[in-house]
This record gives structure tokens, C-alpha cells and sequence, in this order.
């Protein structure tokens, strides 16, 4: 690989609007929070962007350990994705395994137009997507081994769009496997309905839906700028104060706002927290606050805490048995 495909491969996203963070999404959130600051909190244009550009938060100890995530992880990424299972693979599975079942006939679902197949297929793409997302932060925060992972997210002491990436290589597998799953259930379910109808509404190459969480401030969510929704539109969607909640150390957050995009899911399994007015919030783990800027901790901590974990079994299974045979002796 030459050098200018290399620097493409690594900095790639901010020129792909399939990616959260392409040049595009990141003006309109600029945009969008001058326009929240200037007009909601009153603040004057000047103070609104020495805010926006707060060099404390900006080059912090903690996002510059997320610029360095960000390069390292890309450079995993090129070398581990090609042994990953993709959603083609898994989508062709399953299409052949309906095709082989007798139960459903893909002429049952022929009277749609394609107009409404691709809208169906649009809308079922980007909540299916959105759904597993929940489902796998969710249980990254109640799984001790995936908690051991996820602890490099939540680990940022302060957040700014690159904090995104600010994750383990596990996670990113494991988000990379639920993608391809995901989607290739979504896509072989559909093609085996519709056969070549299929289709995304698209703008840029991107599922309309996702562009417009996109441009309406997705990168947001992590930033210290804390836009709020009304109370009724926070309960289907995610704001981006919602998100900063999540990450709050104040235990009353602990456990809430999971979704993406979506509130919904929050909202129906109990784990949605409206934000608050002018609060307050520290970010990070407690107790693990050196590694908030250590590289090397980053990578390598998680082994250790899993490794600890499943000592700390063996060894209460251990002692489970001998109390067992003890008792029968």
C-alpha cells in the first residue's frame, strides 16, 4: 500500500458521508450549535465560539488519547477487517434458507409498489440498525467482561466528535459482527420478499434516514455542548444532552439513554433519563481515572480486567466444588 493510500485508508471518514464524522456533518453540527448558543442560551457570537473551540476540552489529556485512539484503531481496523464475517455472507445464508423453507412464498408480498418497498426497506434498515445498537450497548453495561471493553468509551473525560472512536478493538469487532448480522438479516429477509425492488432512498450514498441523523447534529452527542429536545420529542429521540447524561459519573445516570438515534427503546425498557436544565456534568469512571490518557492502559487494561474476571470464577467455582465434596465426606 503507498503512502497516500495509507493516510486515505486512516483519515478516510471525514470524507465519506457514510461516516459520522465526514467534514459536512461536522460544519452543520458547528452550525447548529452557533445557532443553539447565540439564539437559546443568548450567548454573543465571539464567546459562542471561544466555547465551541474550548481549547481545555479540545486538547485535553483525554482527547488527545482519542486523536491517538482514532489513527491506532483505524490502523487495526485495515489489518482485522478483512478476516471479519460480513453481512453479504450472512445474508446469503439466510436467503437460501428461505428459499428452502416451504412456509412462506415470496409471491405473498408481490401487490407493493416499489415506491413502498424501498420506503419500507429504508425505514426497517435504519431501525433494525438502531435497535441492536441499543441492545449491544446495553448489554456492554451489564456484562462485567463487555463492561470490561466498553470501560475505554466511557473512560473520555471529556468528549468531542472523536470521542466516537474512543474505543477497544473487542468493541469494535463486536459492533462490526452486530452491523453484519443486523443488516444482513434485514437485507436477505427482503430480497427473498421482494427480489430486486429493493432499494435504499438515499442522499450521498446514505440512507436518508441516517443522513438526516446526521446533519441535524449527531456529532453533538459527544461534545460539550448541551442541547436539549422538549421533553415529548426526547422521548423518541435522543438529544444530544441525553447522550452527555449517559456519560455523566452521577450515579442517578448510571444505566440510562443506551439508544443511538432513537429514544424509543430507552422509553420501552426503562432506561430513559430526560436531560435537565443548566446541569453540571463530570465525565469518565470512577476509579479509573488514569487511564483517561494512557494509551497503553487503553489497550491493555481490558485483558487484564477480563483476565481478573475469570480468575475470580474459576476460583469461586473452585472453592463451590470443594465445599460440595467436603460436605459429602
Amino acid at each position: 500500500m503507498e503512502l497516500t493510500e495509507y493516510i486515505s485508508s486512516v483519515f478516510g471518514d471525514f470524507i465519506n458521508p457514510k461516516k459520522r464524522i465526514f467534514l459536512g456533518y461536522l460544519l452543520l453540527s458547528l452550525l447548529i450549535a452557533l445557532l443553539w448558543l447565540v439564539t437559546v442560551k443568548r450567548t454573543n457570537l465571539t464567546n459562542a465560539l471561544a466555547r465551541i473551540f474550548d481549547r481545555k476540552i479540545l486538547f485535553s489529556s483525554s482527547s488527545k488519547a482519542d486523536y491517538k485512539l482514532f489513527v491506532f484503531n483505524q490502523l487495526i481496523t485495515l489489518l482485522i477487517s478483512p478476516m471479519l464475517i460480513t453481512q453479504l455472507t450472512i445474508g446469503t445464508a439466510i436467503y437460501f434458507f428461505l428459499h428452502k423453507q416451504s412456509l412462506i412464498a415470496p409471491s405473498e408480498f408481490s401487490s407493493l409498489s416499489t415506491s413502498m418497498i424501498i420506503g419500507l426497506f429504508s425505514v426497517s434498515m435504519f431501525v433494525i440498525d438502531d435497535f441492536t445498537k441499543y441492545l449491544v450497548h446495553r448489554w456492554m453495561h451489564h456484562w462485567p467482561v463487555l463492561w470490561a471493553i466498553h470501560k475505554v468509551h466511557h473512560s473520555a473525560e471529556t468528549l468531542t466528535p472523536i470521542t466516537v472512536y474512543r474505543v477497544h478493538p473487542l468493541e469494535g469487532v463486536l459492533y462490526a459482527l452486530r452491523s453484519a448480522v443486523a443488516q444482513g438479516v434485514a437485507i436477505s429477509i427482503f430480497v427473498f420478499a421482494f427480489g430486486n425492488a429493493v432499494d435504499l432512498y438515499t442522499i450521498l450514498g446514505v440512507n436518508v434516514l441516517v443522513f438526516v441523523f446526521h446533519v441535524t447534529g449527531s456529532n453533538l452527542r459527544h461534545s460539550h455542548i448541551e442541547i436539549r429536545y422538549w421533553p415529548w420529542l426526547e422521548r423518541f429521540l435522543i438529544s444530544p444532552a441525553q447522550h452527555q447524561l449517559h456519560h455523566s459519573i452521577a450515579e442517578k445516570h448510571y444505566d440510562k439513554n443506551f439508544g443511538a438515534a432513537l429514544a424509543i427503546w430507552d422509553w420501552m425498557f426503562g432506561s430513559l433519563h430526560l436531560s435537565e436544565k443548566d446541569e453540571q456534568l463530570s465525565f469518565g469512571v470512577i476509579g479509573e481515572e488514569d487511564a483517561a490518557s494512557s494509551i497503553g492502559a487503553l489497550y491493555w487494561r481490558p485483558f487484564r480486567d477480563i483476565w481478573r474476571l475469570f480468575s475470580r470464577r474459576a476460583q469461586q467455582a473452585k472453592d463451590l466444588v470443594g465445599r460440595a465434596v467436603g460436605a459429602k465426606l
